[in-house]
């Protein structure tokens, strides 16, 4: 039995007259809401990113190379992008992407989510969603300052971060690129009826916390899926021009069918197809889809290009595969790209 479910199991034993209520307690949306922040200008933005830098850099619980990062040409930019780095990770996972964007004449900024890249490896364990909404929503306030059309790339616990944004009132986030998005976890480690139960259990902190063989602490990433619960329903139409998302047939961590439907209804309600890309088995990338390896610097241009609302012809992206055959093919007249399923 995966040891999820098996933890989820054990929790459950001990409020078993409690089960019906599990799922008739609501998931708090009051204490994710966060007040619209007085837009900057760039030179403003610019010294508030400073300070923090400086501040990480002064704390010597940060890491070096997990400090959040800017890359600035100077001035504000006609684009400009703002990038989430995954749960347990820090700015450094987006390294590469992060140089893509800007030698296309992007300002960037990473921003290191609270409680992570720390010299603490478990500090992660304590984070709380309202610290994850507070974090995007700042980190979106000085992003906005940096050019004139923004939008957001997220990955894994970031791109529900990412998604989040895109729905707040107000913000207007032009382009959306979710990478393995954590909006449920794989129904191998738990059943979508199971969901529910973890975020009253361990996301309220009600059991003690459990972390799994891969060191996630089940009371931090159900903050995330708090977050992903707060969505909208419907979405709201927020003036989104292009939306993507990218998953790997391997990935054992995330819900693969909720990491499509979530940005498809968010893309439909913009009326904006959903570009999905599927990547091939034979790259033997798992959840961490920035984790590219020979061939990254191909697919970091095709993820921009995704970002920017390209579709990637056949015969490109047969070469960038070229020496790594798969099952991967582009469907004519269609905006998906699709591997094997999964």
């Amino acid at each position: 039995m995966p040891e999820i479910i098996a933890l989820l199991v054990g929790g459950l034993a001990l409020v078993a007259a409690s089960v019906a209520g599990l799922y008739l307690w609501p998931v708090d949306r009051r204490g994710l809401r966060v007040a619209p922040a007085r837009p900057l200008d760039f030179d403003t933005a610019t010294r508030a990113v400073e300070a923090v830098i400086a501040a990480e850099a002064a704390d010597p619980e940060i890491r070096p190379e997990s400090r959040s990062r800017l890359l600035s040409h100077g001035s504000r930019t006609g684009r400009a992008v703002l990038l989430l780095h995954g749960y347990t990770l820090a700015p450094e996972q987006y390294a590469g992407l992060a140089e893509e964007f800007f030698d296309r004449g992007y300002n960037v900024w990473i921003p290191r989510a609270p409680q992570h890249g720390t010299v603490d490896r478990r500090a992660h364990h304590r984070v709380e969603a309202g610290e994850l909404t507070t974090y995007a929503a700042q980190g979106w306030a000085v992003t906005a300052a940096l050019g004139d059309e923004v939008g957001v790339v997220g990955i894994s616990g970031g791109a529900v971060l990412a998604a989040w944004l895109a729905q707040v009132p107000g913000n207007v986030v032009r382009h959306l690129l979710l990478l393995s998005p954590f909006f449920g976890p794989n129904p191998r480690q738990a059943p979508a009826y199971a969901v529910k139960p973890l975020i009253v259990l361990y996301g309220r902190r009600v059991l003690p916390d459990r972390v799994t063989s891969r060191g996630y602490s089940l009371a931090a990433v159900t903050q995330y899926l708090t977050i992903a619960r707060t969505l909208p329903h419907p979405p709201r139409r927020t003036g989104l021009r292009t939306a993507a998302v990218v998953i790997s047939p391997l990935d054992g961590v995330v819900d693969l069918r909720a990491a499509v439907q979530v940005p498809r209804r968010i893309a439909d309600a913009n009326g904006v197809p959903l570009r999905v890309y599927a990547l091939p088995e034979a790259l033997g990338v798992a959840h961490n889809t920035l984790n590219l390896g020979p061939d990254g610097d191909e697919w970091r241009r095709r993820y921009v290009a995704l970002y920017e609302g390209a579709a990637a012809p056949a015969a490109d992206f047969a070469a960038s595969c070229r020496s790594r055959p798969s099952r991967t093919t582009w469907r004519p007249n269609s905006n998906e790209l699709s591997g094997p399923a999964a």
